[in-house]
Order: C-alpha cells, then structure tokens, then sequence
C-alpha cells in the first residue's frame, strides 16, 4: 500500500510536468527534474523506495531504447559516403581536445566522456520543431547518429573502468564490447539478406492487421530480452536497449504507427519516472550554491567551447558563420547522456556529490539556456536575412 500511495504521488509531478512546460516554454525533462527535486525538498517525495528506483532505471533503459528507434540507418548510409571523412575527424577534434582538457586541468577521467558526449534526444526535439530543410540541423543529424554509437560505447567503457578498473575485467569489457558491436553488424546483414528473400516474413512477424498488439509485444520482447542479454555478459544493459531500438527502426519500417506507439507509452510513463528520479537525488539545499553554479557553468562552456572549435575546424566550410554557430549549440544539449555519465560516476564513486549535483545542474542550464538561445539566433538570422534580401531587391 505504502508503495502505491508512493507512486500516486510521482504520477501526479508526470501529470504536472507537461503543462508546466507548456506554460513556460522550458523542456519537460528539465521540467521533470525541478520537480523531483522540489518534492523532496518540501516533503512531498521520499526517495528510499526500490520500486521506485528499479522502474526509473528501466525508465532510462527505455530512454536509450528509443533514441535506438530513431536512427534510421539506410538515411545514414546513404550519408556516409559525402560526410564520412569529416565526421570523424570532428569526433577526432572533439574528443582530442577534451583530452587536452583533462591534461591540463588535472580534471577527472569522467571529463573524458562528459565532455564530448553526444546525444540525438535534444537535436530530434530542434528537428521536430523546425523540420530537416535547415543544413546545420542535416549535420546535426548525421553526427547524432555517430555521436550516439560512440557516446554509448564511451559510456560502456567508462563504466566497466569505474567499475572493475583497468584490469582484466575492464578489458575483458572492451572485448565483449566490441564482439557485440560486430555481431550486431552481422546480424544486420543477415536479416537484411534475410528479409530481401522473404519480403513477407516481416509481416508475418510484425502484421498491418495487428489486433493482438503482436508488434508491441515484439518490441518489448526484444528490449528486455537484449537487456538481459547485456547484463548477462556483465555489460552496460543501455547498450542493449539500444541495439533493441535500432534493429526495429531497420526492418519494420512498414509499421509506420509503431515509433508513435512506443514514443507515447515511454514518454508518458517510463521516461518521466527516470528524469523525476534523477530531480529526487539533487539537494536544492546544496545546488544552489556559488561552488556548484559555478562548476556547472565551467562544465557548460567547456562542452560549448569544445563543440566550437571543432565545428569551425571541420564545418565552417560547408555551414558558414551562422550555420556553424547553431551547429555548435545545437550539439551542445546531450541532456539525457550526461545525467546518465554523471549517475553512473557517482554510483561508483568515480566523483562525489558536489561534482554530480554540478552535472546535473550542467545538463538542466544546457537544455534551458542552449535551448533558448538558438530560438534567439534563428530569429535574429532570419531577420538579418530579409534585411539582405531587401537591400538586393
């Protein structure tokens, strides 16, 4: 009963969150984790209870399960051959700077990952909002694909380091990794062989007429069967969800509705859990602090800065000043993955509470500030754009 009273309470932040957000203009994740941290603050939420705990984690499980389903990798391929090259050495920049980063300022390994961290969640929401026609978001796109594969490998490795150590667990991590990663490849090329010959198998397993909800169940199948898959092989479950998300998105693209379906079932119920439970470990008390602010916002312009440098070394070319500029900040929102770096180096000590309120206060300015400021430079581009086209005609 005490359990139910619990999640009656975190039901109601979900039904608050959206029409906070709506009223101010603010991301609802961002939403979501003000109020977790509110209600603990005044009372209202009491954070020791594992039913809450377990369906957050399966909550981001789901989160990364998604971001899976939104990477179309037919769109990527055709891609790769006009843009390979320069992605990576924009990921060569970004991550060799953040290295010089963490050499100079004696900082954290967990720097390393932060830093350069990429994720699709927050360039799919300026997708949505202002469509695919605009080129810096074309790229935004192709380095989220890239960025997104990488950020969870990063993420894998940095947590059988924290973990295990560099020993022979850390490698043996590295190993099963990378074997993962190949036979998901291999797998990709067998079923699309597969499905090339028996066109109709994909309908037989995922039906257009679908009133038993076989393509829901399927889905769900596969995501826990490929977390459990990962948890058996002592690896990041994320990486499974992942994996889950992207072999969907492949081959049942004929179930135009089933994106829809799952999007709507995990934003309006499991991912809010995760996003309010991250909100439940942040002490208002403390955050609000010069210490942590000021962390936060060195945490922000390095992620900020990094982005920059790399983007006009690799970009600049191709997008120019303006199209460079909303590049950068664009890719300067991984929201989801650096709320995920942060949890999982606190969860082994990798850093302490101080440094992980500071991440988490770093991810919540990225997606308000960030968020706002392209908004502003797209108006002010356009504007300065009809003023040109004026003084031409």
């Amino acid at each position: 009963m005490e359990n139910l009273f619990f999640l009656a309470h975190i039901v109601l932040l979900m039904v608050l969150s959206p029409i906070i957000s709506r009223i101010f203009r603010i991301p609802t994740p961002v939403v979501e984790i003000l109020l977790g941290s509110y209600a603990v603050w005044v009372g209202f939420l009491h954070v020791d209870n594992e039913v809450f705990k377990n369906l957050a984690k399966i909550g981001f499980f789901y989160l990364m399960f998604l971001a899976g389903l939104e990477i179309d990798v037919q769109r990527f391929l055709h891609y790769k051959e006009r843009f390979f090259n320069k992605t990576i050495l924009y990921f060569v920049y970004l991550y060799g700077i953040s290295f010089a980063l963490y050499l100079i300022f004696g900082l954290s390994p967990v720097y390393i990952v932060a830093i350069p961290i990429v994720s699709l969640g927050m360039i799919m929401a300026l997708i949505n909002q202002h469509g695919k026609g605009h080129q810096w978001l074309e790229f935004s796109l192709i380095i989220g694909v890239v960025g997104e594969i990488i950020s969870i490998s990063a993420l894998v490795i940095f947590d059988g380091a924290v973990t295990h150590g560099l020993g022979w667990y850390f490698f043996k991590s590295i190993f099963l990794l990378f074997a993962v990663l190949l036979s998901s490849y291999i797998l990709y090329r067998i079923l699309k062989i597969l499905f090339w010959w028996y066109p109709n198998l994909k309908r037989i397993i995922m039906p257009n007429d679908d009133a038993m909800h076989q393509s829901l169940r399927i889905s769900m199948g596969l995501f826990f069967v490929l977390i459990a898959t990962m948890q058996w092989l002592e690896l990041d479950m994320v990486l499974g969800a992942f994996i889950a998300g992207i072999f969907i998105s492949s081959f049942f693209a004929h179930k135009t509705e089933l994106p829809h379906q799952l999007s709507t079932f995990g934003f309006g119920f499991l991912v809010p859990l995760f996003f309010i439970f991250v909100g439940t470990t942040l002490d208002l008390g403390q955050v609000f602090t010069q210490n942590i602010l000021t962390h936060a916002f060195w945490i922000v312009l390095a992620m900020v800065g990094v982005r920059m440098i790399s983007s006009f070394a690799v970009y600049f070319s191709y997008l120019g000043l303006k199209g460079t500029i909303l590049f950068s900040l664009g890719g300067s929102m991984p929201l989801t993955f650096l709320v995920a770096i942060a949890t999982l180096a606190v969860k082994n000590g990798a850093i302490g509470s101080d440094e992980y309120a500071s991440f988490i206060v770093a991810a919540l300015m990225e997606g308000i500030v960030i968020m706002t400021l392209i908004q502003l430079l797209m108006y002010i581009f356009q504007k300065l754009d009809e003023k040109n086209k004026e003084k031409i005609s």
